[in-house]
């Protein structure tokens, strides 16, 4: 058993009435992976750094989620919210026949994890939490003014993608991309680090040669949040129980923090399971700092998802037992046995 290797997965293609979802399968493929869930406007791409340094012998399946990445858009005159998005984990489970589901989302990707998991606690065995736990309301003006901005938002981005009225958004070189996306993310995600999330979700111009545009749907821009009172927020987190969650936060992010401690603490009560752990970093800290992040996601995939016994990495460099390692495995055996039969 080893590493993952960024080169070693599998494309899938999960179907669904408006469209295939998209994703990749990293590692093993014989047992039930890790499902990992990337945040707001982001990919699966986000998580390529991460990859190469997880243990295969369990697998990772990173999907883009609908209107993000390689994934279908929804349909015209539908809109996207978060709570819609969780519905996209058990059409994931019924695909591939899981009774259970290990979970690993960054930003967004870590709100539906959590609201998931709080939901069917009994289907979830393990969360990874990254610079997240949930969203939080601002107040009721704020959020007010908000929904009213992305209301009228969303109909003028749905007019420019009628039938024959569609025009290309603003199309840009890559090298202007890698900065447009890192001033869009607030430098979460350096230009260094942009490709990773621009493989995926770039077309080329039709209009411009040597152009790109962003090719996930405009409309995901302005999608419908989660909005969590505290009472709501903390009721979710007590449904969640002795689960074991991880959360790593970065350490210059504001994303955890006054307005989480409550339903942190919640999860943190009486539960050995539950760590939280404070990595130097963005809110991207799993794409710039995957390193540090992984000395505490490696050995908590390692206690709560341990190595079956039949399980074996798929990556070309399995470990096997070396004839005399066999030939000791064997007498063990025969030793057992012949104990066994000098007690009956």
């Amino acid at each position: 058993m080893g590493t993952m290797s960024l080169s070693d997965f599998k494309e899938v293609r999960i179907p669904a009435p408006w469209g295939p979802i998209s994703g990749r399968w990293y590692g093993n493929r014989t047992e039930r992976p890790i499902l990992a869930i990337h945040g707001w406007l982001d990919n699966l791409g986000t998580f390529d750094r991460l990859i190469p340094l997880l243990p295969d012998y369990v697998g990772v399946l990173c999907i883009d989620l609908p209107g993000h990445g390689r994934s279908a858009h929804i349909q015209q005159g539908m809109h996207y919210g978060v709570d819609d998005y969780v519905l996209i984990i058990p059409r994931v489970m019924e695909e591939y026949g899981w009774s259970k589901v290990s979970l690993m989302g960054h930003s967004m990707g870590g709100i539906i994890s959590f609201i998931y998991t709080a939901l069917a606690p009994h289907t979830v065995d393990m969360v990874i939490s990254l610079d997240i736990l949930l969203t939080w309301t601002l107040g009721p003006k704020t959020v007010l003014k908000d929904m009213a901005q992305s209301l009228e938002k969303h109909l003028v981005e749905e007019d420019r993608q009628k039938e024959g009225n569609f025009h290309e958004p603003p199309s840009y070189t890559l090298a202007q991309l890698s900065k447009v996306l890192a001033k869009g993310s607030l430098n979460s995600v350096t230009p260094e680090f942009a490709k990773h999330l621009l493989h995926r979700q770039v077309m080329k111009s039709q209009l411009y040669p040597d152009r790109f545009y962003f090719s996930r749907d405009g409309r995901v821009k302005y999608y419908t949040k989660a909005i969590m009172e505290p009472g709501y927020s903390e009721a979710l987190a007590n449904r969640i129980q002795r689960k074991p969650y991880l959360i790593i936060k970065g350490s210059k992010s504001d994303f955890l923090g006054v307005k989480t401690e409550k339903a942190i603490a919640i999860l943190r009560r009486n539960n050995p399971h539950f760590e939280f752990y404070e990595v130097e970093g963005t809110h991207h800290v799993h794409l710039h700092a995957a390193e540090e992040c992984a000395r505490y996601i490696v050995p908590f995939i390692r206690h709560h998802r341990p190595p079956a016994l039949t399980s074996w990495s798929l990556s070309g460099k399995e470990q096997q037992l070396s004839a005399e390692e066999r030939r000791r495995e064997q007498e063990r055996f025969f030793k057992r046995g012949k104990n066994a039969k000098s007690k009956l």
